[in-house]
C-alpha cells in the first residue's frame, strides 16, 4: 500500500473487471489489479476491457459514498501479452461471439501469440475446431475495430490527446485513422475533434513532416479562423489572417499567403471581396451568404396591408385602454407591409405593448404565429409577456443531434407551418442559428425580430442583429421614448443613462429599486454580496433567495468572481446536511437543493414536464437539484418545471449557479440582481456588459463595490468589434 501513502499520480496494473462503461463517451469505472491490490479507477477509458494492461495518470480522491478512487486523467494501455491475461481479456466479451470457452481454446492453441495471430493472420483461426469461415468473417470487423481503437490510442496518448477525442477520430476515419493521422496529423485539428494545433504540430514533428508542408500551412490557416470563432469573428481580413497564421506557423508571410491562395483555389476556404478582403471557413461564409440572400428575397415580395388596419389599431387601443405613440403605431402597421421587420428599443420603451398589439392584430387577420427565443429562460419570459406559447429556436426547428452532427427537422423541405415567425432577444442569435431559422421559414413566411442592440452580442460567432441594423433597406423601428410609468424605475432610468455614457444616479434619496453600496475591500465586498443575496434582500423584500435572487459577475475568477461567490453562497443557502445526497464532479461538490446551470448545449437529454416529454437542456439553463441517488449515480434536476435526470458523469456539463457571469445571464430576468463591481481585468469591465447586467433586474438592483470602477465601466465603450461578411453581403443583395 506504499503507493497510496505517497499519493502517486501514476498507477500501473491489469484491469480485473469493468464495473461500468459508457460506449458513447468512453467513461468507465474499472477495478485495477495494481501490485496485488484492487483499486477502483474512474474516468475516460473508451473501449477498455478486462485483462488489459494499463498505466493511468491522475489522482486519488475520496468519494463520499464509494470511498477512495483513482480519478483518471490519462490512460495509456497495451494489449495483454501473457496467455493468462489474453484469455481473461477475450473471455470478457471484447469481441462478440468469443466467450470463455472459445477464449480458452484460442489461448491453448496460439499461446502468447494469440492476439498477434488475430490481428495479422486471422485466417489461422480456422485451425480452431468450431470456427467456420462464416463465423470468422463475423469476427473480422470487430477485430479491426478493437485493434484499430487500440492502435489509435497508442498513437495519440503520448501527445496528451484525450480518449474521447480519440474515439471521435476513430468514428470519423475508422480503421484507416492511424494511417491517415501519420500522414496528416492536422486532421485532428478539425473542430469536431478539438485537438489543439500545437498538439498536432508535436505529432507532425515526431512523424518527420516538414514545417512548411502544405498540410501544416493549410491547417494553420483553418485553425486561426476556427480559434477566432470564439471571439465572435465569422471572417478575418486577409492581411490579419496571414500575419496571425504566419506567427503561429513560424513561417514567412509570403509562404503562408501562397498556401492561402491554394486553399482558396481548392475551396477549403472562402473569400469575400466586397470592400475589405476577408477570408472565412466555408460553413460560415455559406451561412452568411444564405442569410443575406434570403432576407433580401423576403423584402422584395410586395405585401398588401389589410383594409381597415388603422381602424383595427384604434379598436385595439380602446379595448386595452392605451394610446400608442407614433413609433409604436408605425411598427404595428409595418409588420403587415414587409416580409422582415426589426423592432428594437431599451427597457421601458414599450416593446412588449407594441409586440402584443402586433400579435393580436396578426391573429385577427388569420395569420398563424410561431414565437421563439434563443434560450429556455428567454422563451419562458416571452410566453409570460405575450400569453402565448413560445419555444426555444432549437425546439421550434425540432433539433436533431446524433452525437456528432447537428441538424433540424424543419428546413426548406419541411418548413414551419407558421405564416409569421417572431424572435425575441434576437441579439443572442448567432450566424448558424439564424441560417437554420431562415431555412425553416416557408417561402412566403414573414419574420419579426425583437431585441435590444445595446445588449451583449451572441456567444456564438457573428453579429447578426448589429449587421442587420446597419442596412437602411431593412424596415426597422427603434423605440426611444421611456414611458412615464417606466421612468419611475431607477433601474430603467439608470440603464438608459449608462447607454448614453452617463454615470447612474448613486444617491439613495427616494431609492426603491436601485442601490449602490460602496465597498473597496474585495473580501469584504464578497461577504457583503453573499449576505445580501442569501439573507438581507430575501428578508427585506420577501424574496425566495434560490428562485428570485441572482448574483451576476463580470468575471469567473478572483475574490468577487463566480467561483468564489458560488462556494460562499452554497455554504449559506444550502449547507451540508446528513439528509441531503451529495456527489463530486469536476471540482464541484453538488448536493440536493443546489442551484446549478447547464454550461453547454446538450440536445439529447430527455426531460418531462407533467404529461409533456421533450429533449434538450441548453447552455445557460438554470435548475435546482431535487434528488441525488448514489446507488444509480443519478441526479434529478428541475429546470423551470422540466425534470431531467443526469448521471454523475453528465454533471461535467454543470456548474453551481448561485453566482453566474453576465454573459450567461443573457435572455433572463430576475426579480433581484446583486452585482460586484471592483478589481478585475479592464477588458471585462465595459459599458454594454454593465447595461446587460442592469437590465436583467425586474424589481431590485444592488451594485456593490468601487464608484471609480463603475465610472471606468460606463466610460469604457469598448464595442465588441466582430469581423463578419453578413453586412456587406446583405448590402450587395439588397442593391442588386
Amino acid at each position: 500500500m506504499a503507493f497510496r501513502k505517497q499519493e502517486l499520480d501514476q498507477l500501473s496494473g491489469t484491469v480485473e473487471e469493468v464495473v461500468f462503461a459508457n460506449p458513447d463517451t468512453g467513461f468507465a469505472v474499472v477495478d485495477l489489479d495494481a501490485e496485488g491490490t484492487l483499486i477502483s479507477a474512474v474516468g475516460e477509458m473508451p473501449g477498455i476491457s478486462q485483462g488489459e494492461e494499463v498505466t493511468l495518470r491522475g489522482r486519488f480522491t475520496q468519494h463520499p459514498v464509494y470511498g477512495e478512487q483513482f480519478k483518471v486523467e490519462l490512460c495509456t494501455r497495451t494489449l495483454p501479452s501473457t496467455s493468462k491475461a489474453i484469455e481473461k481479456y477475450l473471455a470478457g466479451g471484447v469481441i462478440k461471439g468469443i466467450g470463455p470457452k472459445l477464449a480458452r481454446q484460442l489461448v491453448e492453441h496460439f499461446g502468447d501469440d494469440t492476439l498477434l495471430v488475430m490481428d495479422q493472420e486471422p485466417q489461422r483461426l480456422l485451425e480452431i475446431k468450431g470456427i467456420s469461415q462464416q463465423k470468422l468473417d463475423g469476427f473480422l470487423e470487430q477485430f479491426r475495430q478493437v485493434f484499430g481503437v487500440q492502435s489509435l490510442l497508442l498513437l495519440l496518448t503520448p501527445y496528451g490527446v484525450g480518449s474521447a477525442q480519440a474515439v471521435s477520430l476513430f468514428k470519423a476515419y475508422g480503421e484507416m485513422a492511424v494511417t491517415l493521422l501519420k500522414k496528416n496529423p492536422y486532421l485532428a485539428c478539425d473542430p469536431r475533434f478539438g485537438v489543439p494545433f500545437p498538439t498536432c504540430d508535436a505529432m507532425a514533428k515526431a512523424f518527420g513532416l516538414p514545417p512548411d508542408g502544405k498540410e501544416r500551412l493549410t491547417a494553420g490557416l483553418k485553425y486561426t479562423l476556427s480559434h477566432n470563432l470564439q471571439n465572435g469573428h465569422t471572417a478575418l481580413p486577409k492581411d490579419r489572417l496571414v500575419a496571425t497564421a504566419a506567427k503561429l506557423l513560424d513561417q514567412p508571410p509570403d509562404t503562408v499567403e501562397q498556401a492561402l491562395d491554394a486553399a482558396l483555389e481548392e475551396e477549403q476556404l472562402c473569400r469575400c471581396d466586397l470592400g475589405r478582403e476577408t477570408i472565412s471557413l466555408p460553413e460560415y461564409f455559406l451561412a452568411e451568404q444564405y442569410i443575406a440572400a434570403r432576407i433580401a428575397g423576403m423584402l422584395r415580395v410586395e405585401l398588401e396591408p389589410p383594409r381597415g388596419l388603422e381602424q383595427a389599431v384604434d379598436a385595439w387601443e380602446e379595448a386595452h385602454g392605451i394610446r400608442y405613440e407614433a413609433l409604436q403605431r408605425r411598427a404595428i402597421l409595418d409588420c403587415f407591409s414587409w416580409g422582415v421587420l426589426i423592432l428594437t428599443g431599451g427597457p421601458g420603451t414599450g416593446k412588449t405593448t407594441t409586440l402584443n398589439g402586433m400579435l393580436d392584430l396578426l391573429e385577427e387577420q388569420g395569420y398563424a404565429l410561431a414565437l421563439c427565443a434563443p434560450t429556455g429562460r428567454a422563451a419562458k419570459r416571452m410566453s409570460e409577456i405575450t400569453h402565448r406559447d413560445a419555444k426555444t429556436v432549437h425546439r421550434l426547428l425540432e433539433v436533431d443531434y446524433d452525437g456528432e452532427l447537428l441538424s433540424f427537422r424543419r428546413n426548406e423541405k419541411n418548413p414551419l407551418k407558421a405564416d409569421v415567425v417572431v424572435v425575441d432577444e434576437v441579439s443572442m442569435v448567432d450566424t448558424l442559428l439564424m441560417e437554420a431559422l431562415l431555412r425553416g421559414i416557408k417561402p412566403n413566411g414573414r419574420l419579426i425580430l425583437v431585441g435590444d442592440y445595446h445588449q451583449l452580442p451572441s456567444v456564438g460567432a457573428g453579429n447578426v442583429l448589429w449587421d442587420l441594423l446597419q442596412q437602411q433597406a431593412i424596415p426597422t423601428v427603434r423605440l426611444t421614448q421611456v414611458f412615464r410609468q417606466a421612468a419611475k424605475s431607477r433601474i430603467i432610468t439608470n440603464a438608459h443613462a449608462v447607454v448614453a455614457g452617463e454615470m447612474p444616479d448613486l444617491s439613495r434619496q427616494g431609492a426603491e429599486d436601485f442601490f449602490f453600496l460602496k465597498q473597496l475591500n474585495q473580501p469584504l465586498a464578497a461577504q457583503l454580496v453573499a449576505d445580501l443575496a442569501a439573507r438581507r434582500l430575501p428578508r427585506a423584500y420577501d424574496l425566495d433567495a434560490m428562485e428570485q435572487v441572482q448574483v451576476l459577475c463580470p468575471q469567473r475568477k478572483g475574490t468577487v468572481g463566480t467561483a468564489q461567490l458560488n462556494t460562499m453562497l452554497q455554504n449559506l443557502l444550502n449547507p451540508p446536511d446528513p439528509s441531503k445526497g451529495e456527489f463530486q464532479s469536476m471540482g464541484y461538490l453538488y448536493r440536493e437543493r443546489d442551484k446549478v446551470m447547464q454550461t453547454k448545449n446538450n440536445y439529447n437529454i430527455p426531460w418531462k414536464r407533467g404529461q409533456e416529454d421533450g429533449e434538450g437542456i441548453f447552455n445557460g439553463d438554470i435548475g435546482i437539484i431535487r434528488m441525488i441517488d448514489p446507488g444509480s449515480k443519478t441526479a434529478a434536476i428541475d429546470f423551470d418545471g422540466r425534470i431531467a435526470y443526469y448521471t454523475f458523469q453528465m454533471a461535467a456539463e454543470l456548474e453551481l449557479a448561485y453566482a453566474i457571469t453576465v454573459h450567461k445571464s443573457q435572455g433572463s430576468e430576475f426579480d433581484a440582481v446583486v452585482m460586484p463591481i471592483l478589481g478585475g481585468y479592464d477588458k471585462l469591465y465595459y459599458r454594454n456588459l454593465l447595461y446587460t447586467a442592469m437590465t436583467r433586474a425586474k424589481r431590485l438592483l444592488v451594485l456593490v463595490g468601487d464608484p471609480g470602477r463603475l465610472r471606468f465601466m460606463v466610460e469604457n465603450n469598448r464595442k465588441s468589434v466582430r469581423f463578419t461578411n453578413l453586412g456587406r453581403l446583405l448590402g450587395a443583395y439588397l442593391e442588386s
